[in-house]
């Protein structure tokens, strides 16, 4: 379903008039909060590789060091 240009415009008076933003309140239970703190949480990912990535250079270095004195 397309909107009319002039649909639109009345929906852009209705929310200006209504205001939801003016009454948003945000979470009020702890499950709630709890819930909504986990919204930018993508999985940890980049994390663990980080984690990784540093595990493979350190054990790359200790080999380079090992070859180094033979």
């Amino acid at each position: 379903m397309t909107w009319t240009p002039e649909r639109r415009a009345r929906q852009a008076q209705a929310i200006k008039r209504w205001q939801p933003w003016a009454k948003s309140t945000g979470p009020q239970s702890a499950e709630g909060k709890a819930a909504v703190s986990l919204n930018a949480w993508k999985g940890g990912h980049r994390n663990q590789m980080r984690e990784l990535v540093r595990m493979v250079n350190a054990e790359i270095r200790e080999s380079r060091e090992l070859l180094a004195t033979c």
